[in-house]
């Protein structure tokens, strides 16, 4: 058994025994090591709070170079997109003008989405330039794919320019140089029967019975009979979404399915159906809708007469149907 051992306490005059046992030992141990590893975890704490690691100094250059990167090649996709805007415009209002083709809808050219690509970049850093840029760079890719489908459209309706020339409605249904036969054009007009407003979907020609009516460009007959209210009708398909109407004919000079070329008689006038007077009335249909024929005379009139001929056509007071 170890001999006992005592110290002497100087604020209470006693003596005290010391406790000299192997457990003691260790646990005072222990108390040095924990101090000495709290001490030492808080000076590492604090040095990497106060200096960067040479590997941050690395990650950080290395981010901030990618980051300028990103900025350059956003300033980059800026320019790309000023010519592709440019290139738009001039799809639209020039090359699309001349083929007289519809320009492509705006909702076509930018119908971009939010992908899941996008939403996954947002976790990452610096993730606001990144899906802006990614954004971007989708949405000229797209306006790139549908530009280069215009521009094959339009290839395609330039090598069909002659044909559809041919085909288009480009004339007048009637002998009528001296304009003297507009008898009412498309608008609101006054019923000639019920009296009331309604709306008049073509223009009306007067002359003698039976004055020759002409296909008014080359097409394929759809149609010849007796319809309600424009009483014996010839319609004729000319391709190209472009259809004619010539209504109230007293006789007929074409059957159904026969090819027609621009001139060509295709029926009589007369006053058949809801009508008031010897008169034709005539109808330009583009994509199914009631067109304004007088936007279809460029082959027949110059400048001067289409001038007086619209405003002979605004007339309220002649409707004959």
């Amino acid at each position: 058994m170890a001999k006992a051992k005592f110290h002497f306490n100087p604020k209470t005059l006693t003596y005290e025994r010391i406790d000299n046992t192997i457990r003691h030992k260790i646990k005072k141990l222990g108390s040095h090591l924990i101090t000495s590893i709290l001490s030492g975890l808080a000076c590492f704490v604090a040095f990497a709070m106060l200096f960067e690691s040479p590997r941050e100094k690395m990650l950080r250059s290395e981010n901030a170079q990618l980051e300028a990167q990103y900025e350059f090649l956003y300033s980059q996709l800026d320019q790309i997109q000023e010519v592709m805007t440019d290139m738009q415009q001039r799809d639209d209002n020039l090359y699309r003008v001349i083929v007289q083709a519809e320009p492509v809808a705006s909702s076509i050219r930018n119908s971009i989405t939010e992908s899941s690509s996008y939403r996954d970049l947002r976790r990452k850093t610096n993730s606001e330039l990144a899906v802006s840029t990614t954004q971007k760079l989708s949405s000229i890719r797209r306006q790139l794919y549908v530009q280069s489908h215009s521009f094959d459209e339009i290839v395609d309706l330039a090598k069909n320019k002659e044909e559809r020339l041919l085909c288009m409605p480009a004339i007048q249904p009637v002998l009528n140089k001296d304009l003297k036969r507009v008898a009412s054009g498309y608008g609101t007009r006054i019923d000639p029967i019920y009296k009331t407003p309604k709306f008049h979907a073509g223009m009306d020609f007067t002359g003698a019975p039976d004055t020759e009516i002409f296909a008014t460009g080359k097409g394929v007959v759809e149609a010849v009979g007796w319809m309600q209210g424009y009483g014996n009708t010839v319609i004729v398909n000319h391709g190209f979404n472009y259809k004619t109407l010539y209504a109230h004919l007293n006789k007929f000079k074409v059957k159904k399915g026969a090819k027609v070329n621009r001139g060509d008689v295709v029926g009589l006038m007369g006053n058949t159906g809801k009508s008031t007077g010897v008169h034709l009335h005539y109808e330009v249909q583009y994509k199914g809708k009631q067109t304004n024929p007088q936007n279809y005379y460029f082959m027949d009139l110059n400048p001067e007469e289409y001038d007086q001929m619209v405003q002979l056509s605004s007339n309220y007071g002649h409707v004959f149907d």
